[in-house]
């Protein structure tokens, strides 16, 4: 496993193992005879940066991602009940803009014929291990026909830790993990009874300049494109946030929509609780994830200025119909852009918040609690398992021979 605090070469070594080769040769277009087209499948309930990373390797092993998403009936055999209904999960996968298809409902078991019916090369999974309801590991039977690739799972995420930053109400919560009350809820929501599986951990996210080079599109606006200026906090990042910059990205004919992140401390100014959830630099992945991002500016100012829209030669900025809260002097954070009539408030028709997320999560939390605790046992036992397969192999090579 991956420990946290790697370096930037451990960060080339995931790229170029996903295309198979140091230096990534094997994903160069000249070497390639054919469209390699690859299969990745899951619950993505709660979509996170995680996610996203893991379907960002995917695609850089191929040329065509397809993603299956399981129902909402496949997910409560297996595992309990999802936080977000299919519908909603359909969406947020196919807005990750490393996704070129999606199929709904697909099987929680993945097979052959899957692969061969959507005409896929491999199936791409996380170096952890994904269970059935009778703990058996869903990719066995592409395992052993050698049509499983894997990627390496994204550290210092994971809807255990979110969760548990959501239940623990303090402004720190997501730079203070060593705080005892975050511990009780982590423990309570992911540990089962007899130890603690490295799957469902949780560990501190470390940003990198690399993670989000891997990240952004790098395109600079050309002549002719729309810049489009969205200012907030974008915490959680979900399905609300979605169709609002589905909406953006619909208000020119060549959009190039840049997305303003504030700060912790500005968000937890005008959100209050223990909001933001996501600290800034998971914020920043999430949203550069998003098929309808351009750019995102780190940090922005609350006040969308005459500066900032100078320096970007902002042509039209755009707010939902959430309220908009007075900058610290009372002042409308709005003004500048309404006074040059370049503002335009956007109706996505969409009206769920990160309030309502957490809502959700709070109303079901023993449901959840349960749920980790039945995942983390049946990982536990594999781990056993596969521990004591190891063990009787270097007994048996220890042997002298007769």
């Amino acid at each position: 496993m991956i420990k946290n605090g790697h370096h930037a070469a451990e960060e080339q070594r995931e790229e170029d193992s996903v295309c198979g080769t140091p230096g990534g040769s094997a994903c160069s277009p000249e070497k390639r005879k054919r469209v390699v087209r690859l299969w990745c499948d899951g619950c993505y309930d709660m979509v996170h940066y995680g996610h996203s990373n893991q379907l960002r390797q995917a695609k850089a092993m191929g040329d065509y991602l397809i993603v299956g998403v399981h129902t909402d009936a496949e997910i409560s055999k297996h595992k309990g009940p999802p936080v977000f209904t299919q519908e909603e999960r359909y969406k947020m996968v196919r807005a990750i803009k490393w996704v070129d298809e999606i199929v709904e409902g697909a099987p929680y078991v993945t097979t052959l014929e899957t692969l061969d019916k959507y005409n896929c090369d491999s199936c791409v999974h996380g170096d952890d291990i994904t269970l059935t309801v009778d703990g058996k590991d869903t990719y066995a039977e592409v395992k052993r026909l050698d049509r499983y690739r894997e990627c390496r799972r994204t550290q210092g995420v994971s809807t255990t830790d979110l969760v548990g930053r959501m239940l623990l109400m303090t402004k720190t919560h997501h730079s203070n993990m060593d705080n005892p009350d975050y511990q009780q809820h982590t423990d309570n929501f992911g540990k089962g009874p007899k130890g603690h599986s490295p799957w469902t951990g949780v560990s501190q996210f470390l940003q990198t300049s690399q993670k989000i080079i891997q990240f952004a599109s790098g395109k600079e606006p050309q002549p002719g494109d729309t810049i489009i200026y969205v200012a907030g906090a974008f915490d959680l990042f979900h399905i609300g946030h979605v169709d609002f910059l589905e909406m953006v990205y619909k208000q020119a004919e060549r959009p190039y929509v840049i997305v303003g992140l504030h700060f912790d401390q500005e968000v937890n100014r005008y959100k209050g609780k223990n909001y933001p959830i996501m600290n800034i630099h998971e914020r920043t992945l999430s949203v550069l994830a998003c098929r309808y991002v351009s750019e995102v500016v780190i940090g922005a100012p609350y006040a969308v200025g005459k500066d900032l829209l100078d320096h970007f030669r902002v042509d039209l900025v755009c707010h939902g119909k959430t309220e908009v809260f007075p900058d610290k002097d009372t002042s409308d954070p709005y003004a500048e852009p309404k006074k040059r009539g370049v503002f335009r408030a956007v109706d996505s028709a969409n009206n769920l918040t990160t309030d309502d997320i957490v809502q959700r999560i709070i109303a079901n939390r023993l449901q959840f609690e349960a749920r980790n605790q039945k995942k983390e046992a049946k990982e536990m036992a594999v781990i056993e398992a596969m521990n004591r397969k190891e063990q009787d192999q270097s007994e048996g090579a220890a042997q002298p021979a007769h």
